[in-house]
């Protein structure tokens, strides 16, 4: 008993004096003063990635330097720095190499600044990964990718360019595999994957067989081939995020609210194939606001895309069109569709073939 009271004094008299050190633990001087020149928010860093501040080496003037060259404004590097401070230790001799190896996709330097802006984890990277970079970057333009492309892969979504060019390789096999499987024709291989990898990058660190049982699951509701292949391209890739059993769920909640049929079922998928990976809650949300709002559940089969949107957007819809005097009750849903301005265009165009054709300049027209 003594003994462990004895430990606990002991760790009790260590703990502040730890804390105090750490505490101590002055920030770089030299980072904190060059980043004060740039017109750098510190207090942003010192919330998010205060870590960086108490590093050394650090390489601040070569980094703004190479930004400069490239053609990038004090502002601009103010901002890259504020996001991604970790850009300071990187070694110019590993940014020199980066540079090179951006510029063999990107078409000028103004174009790799945007890069740079918008994605920096994606450039300030481990000098580790180059290699794998360069291979990848080798292995997508063997593939007939244009550069541009490529750029936008790497850029938002680094990592598939950090893995093993061969580990891609594979996984770019498994898919064409499927696609020709499927019904899908040789020559468009190379522009349904790009536009595949394009909408849906993160792909290529799935596992080919997920996607598989997937297609094999549908395969089993009665989705045909063509179908599978055209559900394939539509989903922009998510159906290697899927599983049958949440597929399942979702199905059998769809059919069992909407009293179709199960062919009637597929066409709404196809129409709508967002529907497969919304959570049974999800859609048990969104079905009641339609139906609270007056809408009936054939509309709904006939526009089943209305079901993409949220509750809140559903509801201020319908109240702005309700306001201009639509009766969304009998009228179409394709009107609630569609991003916020074609939401809007569709209303203008509602009201002009609505709004009765006044001049008020033109004469009236009197009896003679």
């Amino acid at each position: 008993m003594l003994r462990s009271l004895a430990v606990s004094w002991r760790r009790s008299q260590q703990l502040p004096s730890m804390r105090c050190s750490f505490v101590m633990q002055a920030e770089n001087a030299f980072t904190v003063n060059e980043f004060c020149k740039l017109s750098v928010d510190i207090s942003k860093i010192r919330k998010r990635k205060g870590w960086v501040l108490y590093q050394s080496p650090v390489y601040v003037n070569e980094t703004v330097s190479m930004l400069r060259t490239l053609g990038a404004s004090d502002s601009t590097i103010a901002q890259v720095f504020e996001h991604h401070p970790e850009a300071i230790l990187c070694t110019p001799e590993h940014l020199e190499d980066q540079i090179k190896l951006w510029m063999s996709i990107c078409a000028s330097h103004s174009k790799l600044v945007e890069v740079i802006i918008k994605f920096p984890a994606s450039f300030f990277t481990s000098s580790c990964h180059t290699d794998h970079q360069r291979a990848n970057i080798m292995f997508f333009q063997s593939l007939g990718f244009n550069n541009r492309v490529i750029a936008k892969l790497m850029a938002s979504a680094p990592q598939n360019f950090r893995t093993p060019a061969k580990q891609n390789e594979e996984i770019v096999q498994a898919f064409q595999k499927m696609y020709l499987e499927l019904g899908g024709r040789e020559a468009n291989i190379k522009v349904w994957l790009q536009k595949l990898l394009s909408q849906n990058p993160y792909v290529l660190m799935k596992s080919p067989e997920d996607m598989k049982n997937n297609l094999h699951f549908l395969h089993q509701q009665g989705f045909t081939s063509s179908e599978l292949l055209q559900l394939l391209s539509k989903l922009k890739g998510f159906v290697t995020e899927l599983s049958p059993q949440s597929m399942g769920l979702t199905l059998s909640y769809s059919q069992e609210t909407l009293a179709c049929s199960d062919a009637e079922l597929r066409q709404i998928v196809l129409q709508c194939p967002a529907l497969l990976y919304y959570s049974v809650p999800i859609l048990t949300d969104r079905f009641k606001c339609l139906l609270c709002a007056g809408i009936h559940l054939q509309q709904i089969m006939q526009t089943p895309t209305v079901l993409e949107l949220t509750t809140q957007i559903v509801q201020y819809r319908i109240q702005k069109l309700h306001s201009h005097g639509y009766d969304i009750r009998t009228g179409s849903l394709d009107i609630l569709n569609g991003t916020k301005k074609d939401f809007e265009m569709s209303c203008g165009k509602f009201l002009k073939r609505e709004r009765p054709h006044y001049n008020p300049v033109a004469p009236l027209r009197t009896d003679e």
